[in-house]
C-alpha cells in the first residue's frame, strides 16, 4: 500500500511532513535511480507551478537526482500538461512537477510522469516508495564526473505554446472571437493568453499576476464566479477559467453560464460522434461524474465507463480500452489525440473548435446536457477509518439510498490529497439531498 503517493502525487502543507526538502530529496534519489538504464546519461525533467515554496522543493528534488549521477532539467513555471508533453518530446526519462494544483498557496505536490508522458501507475509510485524507504539505494553515490549535473530551459514556454496551437485546426482561426482567460494567477499565467491572442482572438486575461502566494485565490477554476461576471462585462464569445497547475478547466458561455467538465465532455461526444472521431462510442468518465451526463450519452447511443476519482485512472481506462475522450466534473477533460494528460488550454481549444465547426453559440451547445442536482458535502476527518468498518455510516447510507430509490445516486468516499470525507448525493429535490448528505456527514468523527 502507498504511503505518501495519494490519487494525484504526493500532497500536504509546504515544509510539513511528507511535503519536506528531506522528503523531496530521497524521492529525487529514488526517481533517478528507477530511470537508470543502461550506461548513457539519464535526465529528468522538473517543473513547478507559482507557489513560494516551490523553490525549495525543485532544489531538493534536484540535489536527490544529482546525487545519483542523473542530469536535471529546470524548466521553471509551466502547467502539469506542459511538463508531460516536454518530458516525452525532450526525451527525459521522467518528469516531475511540483504542484499543489488547486490548493492553497501554503500547499504543495510532487507527481512523476513516466517518459512517455503519462502518470506513473499505482505499482510504480509504490516502488518508488519502498525506494525511499528501504535503505536499498542510500549506498549509492555515484562520484567525480558521475555526479549528475543541472540545466536551465530557458524556452521551455515556447515549445509548449507552439505545441498547444497545432492542437487547433488550422482551417480555423480565432479572429473575432474574445475570450476571457483566468490563469488563477499560476502556472499558465504566461502560456495560456499567448497561445489564445496567436491564434487571433481579443482575449481578457485574468489571474496573471503571481507572487507566490495567490495562486487559486478567488480565482481560477476554484472561484471561477469572476471570470464569469467578466463575460457578461466584456460581451465576451466565451470564458475560461484554469486551476493552479492549469490541468483542469471550467467554462463559461456568452450569457455567463457555468459549464464545468461533465457538460464539456458531453458537449465534445456529441460533435466527436457526428464527425465520426469518437472511439468505440465511449466516453470515461469518474464515478463524481453527473447523472445528467450519463442520460446525455445513453440519448445519443454513446456509453459512459466510470473509473474511480482521479485523471489518472480515467486516463488507464481509456489507454487500455482504446478510447480517446474522458475526464472528470472538476475540470480534468482528456483529449487522448492530442494530450497524455488534463490539458485545461486543449480544453479550451477543442470546445472553441466544435462552436465554430457547428457556427452555434456554447449556450446553445450546452442545451445537450440537463444537470441532475447534485450536491456535495466535505466533512474533515482524523484519520481515514474503513467506511465499511462504520455501522452508524452504513445505516444512513441505506436509509438514503432507500428514500432515493432508481431517481438518485449516493456516493461516499475520502479524498485522496487530503483528510477530508466527501458526502455526493444526486436526486430531483436538492433541499432534501443537502439534508440526506448533512445527516451522513455527521456520522463520521470531526477531524478539528
Amino acid at each position: 500500500m502507498r504511503k505518501l503517493f495519494g490519487t494525484d502525487g504526493i500532497r500536504g502543507v509546504a515544509n510539513v511532513y511528507p511535503m519536506t526538502g528531506e522528503i523531496a530529496m530521497q524521492l529525487g534519489r529514488a526517481v533517478a535511480h528507477i530511470c537508470k538504464k543502461g550506461k548513457r546519461r539519464h535526465r529528468v525533467l522538473i517543473g513547478k507551478d507559482t507557489r513560494l515554496s516551490g523553490y525549495m522543493l525543485e532544489t531538493a528534488m534536484s540535489c536527490g537526482i544529482c546525487s545519483m549521477g542523473v542530469d536535471v532539467l529546470l524548466v521553471g513555471p509551466l502547467s502539469t500538461p506542459g511538463i508531460a508533453l516536454l518530458t516525452n518530446t525532450m526525451r527525459a526519462d521522467a518528469g516531475v512537477v511540483i504542484s499543489a494544483s488547486h490548493n492553497p498557496f501554503q500547499d504543495n505536490g510532487i507527481k512523476i510522469f513516466a517518459s512517455d508522458g503519462f502518470k506513473l501507475p499505482d505499482a510504480e509510485e509504490e516502488r518508488i516508495e519502498q525506494l525511499m524507504f528501504g535503505g536499498d539505494i542510500d549506498h549509492l553515490r555515484p562520484t567525480a564526473q558521475s555526479v549528475g549535473k543541472a540545466f536551465r530551459i530557458d524556452d521551455a514556454v515556447g515549445r509548449y505554446i507552439v505545441s498547444l496551437k497545432h492542437v487547433f485546426p488550422a482551417d480555423l482561426t480565432l479572429q473575432g472571437v474574445k475570450i476571457v482567460v483566468d490563469c488563477a494567477h499560476g502556472a499558465a499565467y504566461r502560456t495560456a493568453p499567448a497561445v489564445f491572442e496567436e491564434l487571433g482572438a481579443k482575449v481578457v486575461s485574468m489571474g496573471v499576476k503571481p507572487d507566490g502566494r495567490n495562486i487559486n485565490k478567488k480565482s481560477g477554476s476554484l472561484h471561477p464566479e469572476s471570470m464569469c461576471q467578466a463575460v457578461k462585462r466584456h460581451n465576451a464569445h466565451m470564458g475560461i477559467a484554469l486551476d493552479g497547475d492549469a490541468d483542469r478547466v471550467v467554462v463559461a458561455s456568452e450569457k455567463g453560464e457555468l459549464l464545468d467538465g461533465d457538460h464539456l465532455m458531453a458537449i465534445s461526444a456529441k460533435h466527436m460522434l457526428a464527425q465520426k472521431q469518437l472511439k468505440k462510442k465511449t466516453v470515461v468518465a469518474t464515478v463524481m461524474s453527473n447523472l445528467g451526463l450519463a442520460t446525455a450519452l445513453n440519448k445519443m447511443g454513446i456509453k459512459l465507463l466510470r473509473t474511480p476519482v482521479g485523471d489518472r485512472y480515467v486516463v488507464e481506462r481509456m489507454r487500455k480500452g482504446g478510447y480517446n475522450l474522458g475526464g472528470e466534473q472538476s475540470g480534468h477533460l482528456i483529449f487522448l489525440d492530442h494530450a497524455t494528460t488534463g490539458d485545461g488550454v486543449v480544453a479550451a481549444l477543442m470546445v472553441l473548435s466544435m462552436m465554430l465547426r457547428e457556427g452555434k453559440p456554447l449556450s446553445e451547445l450546452a442545451a445537450v446536457m440537463t444537470r441532475v442536482p447534485q450536491v456535495i458535502v466535505n466533512k474533515k476527518v482524523r484519520q481515514k477509518k474503513p467506511i465499511e468498518s462504520m455501522p452508524a455510516v452504513i445505516k444512513a447510507i441505506k436509509q438514503v439510498e432507500k428514500a432515493l430509490g432508481s431517481k438518485g445516486r449516493v456516493l461516499v468516499r475520502y479524498s485522496g490529497t487530503e483528510n477530508k470525507v466527501r458526502v455526493m448525493l444526486e436526486g430531483p429535490d436538492k433541499v432534501k439531498i443537502d439534508g440526506y448528505a448533512k445527516e451522513i456527514a455527521s456520522k463520521f468523527s470531526d477531524g478539528h
